[in-house]
This record gives C-alpha cells, structure tokens and sequence, in this order.
C-alpha cells in the first residue's frame, strides 16, 4: 500500500513568509478491525493529520484502494504488531471477535508507552475486561488508560459513520491536550533555562566589577 502522504502540509494559509513553522507529528494509529466502523473511521482518518495501520485477519475485507496515510496489513497474528508499534501510538480495537478484543487488549495493557488505546464496546464489555485484566497482573490503577467505550460524550447515534466522527474527535482532543502538555512543558523548560544563564550572567558581572576595584 502506499506511504504516508499529507498534500495539507505544503498548503499555506495568510501571509507568506521565508520561514516554515514546523508541524507537529502525526498520530500514529493502528486500528484492529475492518468492519464497517473501521471503514467508516478509515474514510475519515484519511484526511487527518496522521498514519494508519489498519489491522484484520481477514484480507478480503479491505478495500481495493485506501487514503495514502493508511497502511492496510492482513495478518494472522494481530496480536504482535501491538509490541511494534512504536511509543507514542494510538490503539484502536474494533475487531469482530471478543476473545481477540481481550487478547488485544491484553497485550496493549502491557505497554506503558502509548497515548491512546481506545476499543468498542459497552459498558458491560468494560467491566468483564477490567476483571479480567486485573486477575492477569494488570495494575487496577491504571484501567482509566483504557477507554471503553470509545468516542466524545453525547453521539448517542450507533451508525458507523457516527461512531467513527466520535472516535476522531476524542482523538483530536487527545491530540491536543498532549501537544498543549508539550508545549507548556517547553516552556517551562526554557524559562528555568533562562533563569540559569541569567544567574550565570549576573555572577560573571558582578566578579569582574570585583576584579576591576
């Protein structure tokens, strides 16, 4: 399938200037599932800023031609491009099966690197896998990390295409918050840096006047 490509980037909007702002790196998302949700949320996935693994045993459900961000990849073994995905990755698992839903999440649980991992289901299914995955080692705390189910608050619509708009936009916020994390962290870190040369500056200063008298 074809590689990542974003037409957007070199797209300019207002004044132009010599200097580019760099952009922030897309999400790297891998997707368990082609069913209708996964195709619903590829479509859509497509014209936002990141790379797709789309992820399914069964070959025969994807389509001839996907956007140029998604990397279709049939495969008996599902479970082991979790540990490939690199840090930082945003999980999405939306397979026809509930035991391979479990054995997937079982296996991202065991990942403390990842931004997002995000499945299908009810709150019903939330509770079973919480138990679970607690009675395999799994630290309760940290059952928030897994959303379930997914999507923003109030798209009460179960048709494909608006599960799919509510799983992208908790995505994009999720996006967000962390690049706001980012920054403020910068930030932070150029001020103390800052304030350090300052200090470094004003104790140079202050032995040379002492040198000088």
């Amino acid at each position: 399938m074809m590689n990542s490509c974003f037409p957007f980037e070199s797209l300019q909007i207002g004044r132009r200037s010599g200097h580019r702002a760099s952009l922030p790196p897309p999400m790297h998302i891998v997707l368990f599932g082609a069913g209708h949700v996964g195709h619903a949320l590829v479509s859509l996935l497509g014209n936002l800023p990141c790379v797709v693994q789309w992820v399914d045993e069964r070959d025969e459900l994807f389509p001839d031609e996907v956007p140029a961000n998604v990397q279709v990849e049939a495969t008996d073994t599902p479970d082991a491009i979790v540990d490939h995905a690199p840090a930082g990755a945003y999980f999405l698992v939306m397979t026809h099966n509930h035991a391979l839903d479990f054995a997937l999440a079982s296996r991202v649980m065991r990942r403390r690197d990842f931004t997002y991992f995000g499945m299908i289901g009810s709150k019903t299914k939330r509770v079973k896998f919480e138990r679970r995955l607690i009675e395999r080692g799994v630290d309760p705390a940290r059952m928030a990390e897994m959303i379930c189910p997914i999507g923003v608050d109030g798209i009460t619509d179960k048709a494909p295409h608006a599960i799919a708009l509510a799983v992208c936009a908790e995505l994009l916020q999720v996006r967000g918050a962390r690049l706001a994390a980012e920054a403020a962290s910068a930030r932070w870190g150029d001020a103390r840096l800052g304030g350090i040369e300052s200090g470094a500056r004003t104790g140079v200063d202050v032995v040379a006047r002492a040198c000088v008298f």
